[in-house]
C-alpha cells in the first residue's frame, strides 16, 4: 500500500507526474537544472539570466526567456513548480506541445518581460531585476480567470457579487501585503498579458496549424516523443473551451521577492 500522509498519496502524486505532457516536463526539468547550476560558483547563473532592465539589448534579449527558469533557492523552485505545473499541464493539454513551446519560449515570455522593462525604466526610472516562474503563473491565472468568468461571472460572498476575473488581482494584493519586497509590477505585467491572451487577442501569435501538422508529420513526433500532445489530439481544441468550475480552485500563485538588487518571481 502506498504511503498516505494527511490525505496525500505518493502513488497518486507519482501517477500525476508520469502523465504530465512533454513540454510541461521540459519546463520542470529546465527549472531544476538551472537551480542545480546555481549551486556552483564558477558561473553566476542568476546574474547571467535574470531580467535586469538596464542590461536588455539585442545581444541580451535571451534574458526575456531565461528569467522564468532561474530561481533563488530550492524553496523558491518548489513553490513555483507547485503553482506552475497544473496550470502549464492544462495549457499544453488544450493547445498542444508545439504551440506551448512556441508561445512560452516566445511571446508569452518576451511580451510581459519587455512590458516590465519599459515601465520599470521609462516610467518608474528604476532598474530592479527579476527572476522566477511566477510571471508565467500569473499569466496562466489570467487566462484561467477570463475563461472562468465566461462560465461563472460572479463569486458570491455574503451579499456581494465579485467578478471572478478579479481573483488574480486579489491574489496579487494578498501577496504584496504578506510578502515583503514583492514585485507587484512584475505580477501585473504577467497577469495583464494573460488577460489579453484569455480574451483571444493574441491568438495570432501561435504558429499556424498547417505548419504544425507538417512538422509533426515530417518528424513523426506523435510516435517518437512520449506524452506529446498533437495539434489534432488536444483535449479541448486549439485555444480551449469554457472550463468547468472545478478548475478554478487549481489557480494559485507565488510572489516575487527581493534578493539583494534582483527580485525573484516566487516566494
Amino acid at each position: 500500500m502506498a504511503p498516505n500522509i494527511a490525505g496525500f498519496s505518493t502513488l497518486r502524486a507519482r501517477s500525476y507526474v508520469f502523465r504530465l505532457p512533454i513540454f510541461t516536463r521540459l519546463v520542470i526539468a529546465l527549472i531544476l537544472l538551472f537551480w542545480v547550476l546555481t549551486l556552483q560558483s564558477a558561473w553566476d547563473v542568476r546574474q547571467w539570466g535574470s531580467l535586469i532592465p538596464s542590461t536588455i539589448n539585442f545581444q541580451t534579449m535571451y534574458r526575456t526567456n531565461t528569467f522564468p527558469l532561474i530561481h533563488l533557492n530550492l524553496l523558491h523552485v518548489l513553490l513555483n513548480l507547485i503553482a506552475l505545473t497544473p496550470l502549464m499541464d492544462r495549457f499544453e493539454s488544450e493547445n498542444g506541445t508545439l504551440v506551448s513551446l512556441a508561445l512560452f519560449f516566445g511571446p508569452l515570455s518576451t511580451i510581459p518581460a519587455l512590458l516590465y522593462v519599459g515601465i520599470e525604466r521609462l516610467v518608474l526610472m528604476r532598474d530592479t531585476g527579476v527572476m522566477g516562474a511566477s510571471l508565467w503563473v500569473f499569466l496562466l491565472m489570467g487566462v484561467e480567470s477570463i475563461r472562468t468568468y465566461r462560465a461563472n461571472p460572479y463569486l458570491m460572498i455574503a451579499s456581494y457579487r465579485i467578478p471572478t476575473w478579479t481573483m488574480p488581482l486579489v491574489m496579487i494584493l494578498i501577496v504584496a501585503a504578506l510578502i515583503p519586497n514583492t514585485s507587484t509590477l512584475g505580477h501585473l505585467c504577467g497577469l495583464g498579458v494573460g488577460y489579453v491572451f484569455g480574451l483571444g487577442y493574441l491568438k495570432f501569435l501561435a504558429p499556424p496549424e498547417k505548419a504544425l501538422r507538417w512538422v509533426e508529420g515530417k518528424l513523426n513526433l506523435i510516435s517518437r516523443v512520449p506524452r506529446y500532445v498533437s495539434v489534432d489530439q488536444k483535449t479541448y481544441g486549439r485555444f480551449g473551451v469554457l472550463p468547468s468550475s472545478n478548475h478554478s480552485d487549481r489557480v494559485t500563485g507565488t510572489p516575487m521577492s527581493l534578493i539583494e538588487t534582483t527580485q525573484r518571481l516566487g516566494s
